[in-house]
């Protein structure tokens, strides 16, 4: 009786099929770290500070770790004859676990690469002992200038070069919220950054 030549044909087809599955989930899982590493963010062509000044609402956070502005969070941008952008800005905030103030910051911006002016960095000062000072990246995701604006800022990377803890923020020029059409651009942002799904809504009562 002649062999059949079909014997292993379906364990063949199998074992073609899982590989098949598992190269493409190594290619997914592969493209998802590659479009994660920070550098590769884009940022707010040709931003423009003196349409960015004036005064933004925080509606949405994603948190670093450690101390952070919990909500009524607001920033006021201004522009000197230098060109230089400073801000002042307002939030509460929880010391030692139970005391909830309302902290003034101010912040000084610089821009390193002057042809990617949407990259700055900022240096900041609490406008109180209790409150801390430093540095942080501060990199304009995007603006339209007079509805919305996404920050970014990471502070330290990971090996693969994804961040390892950062930090966003969603403004807005009404501390009342944005508009259904404005939303899908600030969600598809927020998955541009790999950060889709982390932010919090920040109140806005009116306390600070």
């Amino acid at each position: 009786m002649a062999p059949n030549r079909n014997t292993f044909a379906p364990h063949f087809r199998m074992d073609f099929q899982v590989l098949a599955v598992v190269t493409l989930f190594l290619a997914c899982v592969e493209q998802s770290v590659a479009s994660c590493v920070v550098d590769s963010f884009t940022v707010k062509e040709d931003f423009d500070p003196q349409r960015y000044a004036g005064k933004w609402y925080a509606l949405q956070k994603k948190d670093p770790e450690g101390l952070f502005l919990q909500d009524n969070i607001s920033a006021e941008y201004t522009v000197g004859d230098d060109g230089a952008m400073v801000a002042s800005s307002k939030g509460r905030v929880t010391l030692f676990g139970f005391w909830v103030v309302c902290a003034d910051m101010a912040a000084q911006y610089t821009v390193p690469d002057p042809s990617s002016p949407g990259k700055m960095f900022m240096n900041y000062q609490g406008l109180a002992s209790y409150l801390s000072s430093g540095g942080d990246n501060y990199w304009i995701i995007d603006t339209d200038y007079d509805n919305y604006a996404i920050t970014y800022a990471c502070r330290s990377l990971k090996e693969d070069g994804s961040c390892d803890d950062g930090y966003a923020l969603v403004f807005s020029r009404s501390p009342r919220g944005l508009p259904p059409a404005i939303q899908r651009v600030v969600r598809q942002k927020q998955e541009e950054i790999c950060m889709a799904g982390q932010f919090q809504p920040v109140l806005q009562s009116g306390a600070c």
